[in-house]
């Protein structure tokens, strides 16, 4: 009984070819060389972009938690594509209005998806016109007058 895999002197050509030819069942192989996941990112591979604030919307949690998380729509600048990113900190939908530039930034979920219990939301306010949406919270510096 021999063994699939050539053996020898004369075996690592077809070793190669065959290590080559079967990476492409695993997913995580097959999803990177087709850059799948940054054809499908909005930010396309970019770790923060900017966007212009549509509208303020209220994001229901999922089972077993009840509460409404502040969350914005925003129009990217690069790309004109919409996402929805989530406003941390106590009462931070108050210092961000409509028509606000932002920046967004991954919310840190596993794989690069949604966070905790915020369904569908992948993308977290870091900036509101260019000063740190923390640091407002914090009540540490004031919003810029346009």
């Amino acid at each position: 009984m021999g063994s699939k895999s050539p053996l020898g002197e004369f075996g690592a050509r077809s070793l190669k070819k065959k290590r080559q030819k079967l990476k492409w069942s695993d997913k995580y192989y097959n999803r990177r060389m087709l850059k799948l996941d940054i054809k499908a990112d909005p930010l396309e591979g970019a770790p923060m972009a900017r966007g212009i604030v549509l509208e303020k919307v209220g994001v229901e949690s999922k089972q077993p938690n009840s509460a409404v998380r502040k969350c914005v729509r925003i129009q990217l600048i690069k790309n004109g594509k919409q996402v929805t990113a989530f406003l941390p900190g106590d009462g931070a939908l108050n210092y961000v209005d409509e028509h606000d530039e932002v920046l967004v930034e991954g919310i840190r979920g596993s794989q690069g998806r949604a966070m905790g219990d915020i369904p569908g939301v992948r993308w977290k306010v870091s900036k509101v016109n260019g000063v740190p949406l923390g640091l407002l919270v914090l009540g540490r510096r004031e919003k810029p007058k346009r």
